[in-house]
């Protein structure tokens, strides 16, 4: 009689919370949808797609459409089916079985998972009481162990506390693990390293499209970094891996995107997000503070607990703080 092995046998299949809600904050999904010219685009650019083709293994276009939004190599970009694929990808290419990685806790719970199904260490860097962090102490961890992969968010997720690109810098220089910044968040802030990745020869940095874009149905993520890791990742990810309608609709969003950041007075997320009137009557709401510096709502959540069940919708509510991304505000949305 064939058993599952130990490392699966008590796993349980992801399971989000079931319903219709104009705001989901277990997903942190945008609660806009596309403006209707944008949707137009997306939409006309799936309508050439030929259904019996499979998709293009690079995504050479929807590359380009990021790189120049971006403004980085398109040789520097790797697309993959939602960021969650790609760190997936890292944790059973770039590590491993039995070799350490390290979080910054409380962080994305992703992260520990697939770094458990990959059967590797994890070494867990704790944040004070503040959610801030001790940089040399993550540096004299991360060396002291023997850590060859450190993985964290910025702005993080859940706390929204962000780090400064000298803050990365430091934490880049100092170790000789593979850092893998997860910038989903970063559309709202302003500390981005995408314009000197190249300078380090161990930084990955991993974008989506599913936040600040809105476009979470279409799964579709990013890893910038020097040519030689990203295209590492290039030939260890499956051959098909992003669909061809999700390629043509993000390319078509991703170059309304660059078009759009030529306009004058043009607002970033971020700071429709701080300005808009129902965010902040939303903030006050829930008795939460917007803050400047990152991406999500601390605030008083009910019921928090310190830490939800691997694998499942574990970062909603943490240690008494919950995240709501904001995408583009048009007049008659509602909160």
């Amino acid at each position: 009689m064939y058993t599952l092995n130990e490392k699966i046998r008590d796993l349980e299949p992801y399971e989000p919370i079931a319903g219709e809600y104009k705001i989901r904050l277990d997903a942190n999904e945008s609660f806009l949808c596309l403006p209707e010219s944008v949707m137009a685009s997306a939409l006309h650019a799936m309508m050439r797609v030929e259904l019996n083709r499979y998709p293009d293994p690079t995504a050479k276009d929807l590359c380009a459409a990021f790189a120049k939004s971006y403004k980085v190599k398109p040789a520097c970009v790797a697309a993959g089916n939602g960021s969650d694929e790609l760190i997936n990808v890292i944790f059973q290419s770039f590590l491993m079985k039995g070799e350490t990685y390290a979080t910054l806790t409380p962080d994305f719970s992703m992260y520990d998972f697939y770094g458990y199904v990959s059967e590797c260490r994890g070494i867990e860097i704790k944040k004070d009481e503040n959610f801030t962090i001790d940089i040399d102490k993550v540096i004299e961890t991360c060396n002291n162990e023997n850590v060859k992969l450190l993985i964290f968010s910025n702005p993080c997720n859940p706390t929204s506390v962000g780090l400064t690109r000298e803050t990365v810098r430091k934490i880049i220089r100092g170790v000789s693990a593979l850092v893998v910044l997860d910038e989903a968040y970063m559309d709202f802030w302003n500390e981005s390293m995408l314009g000197e990745f190249e300078n380090y020869d161990n930084l990955l940095i991993l974008k989506t499209c599913s936040k600040a874009f809105g476009l979470a149905a279409l799964r579709v993520g990013f890893a910038v970094g020097n040519e030689k890791l990203v295209r590492a990742i290039k030939a260890v990810k499956s051959p098909y891996n992003v669909n061809t309608c999700s390629q043509k609709m993000a390319e078509a969003v991703l170059k309304n995107r660059a078009e759009d950041a030529r306009k004058p007075g043009r607002k970033t997320p971020r700071e429709s997000r701080c300005r808009h009137p129902q965010i902040a009557a939303f903030a006050r709401r829930i008795a939460a503070e917007i803050r400047p510096h990152g991406a999500a709502l601390p605030g008083k959540a009910p019921n928090g607990k310190e830490r939800y069940e691997l694998r499942r919708s574990a970062h909603t509510v943490r240690k008494g703080a919950l995240r709501a991304p904001f995408g583009r505000i048009h007049r008659g949305a509602v909160l």
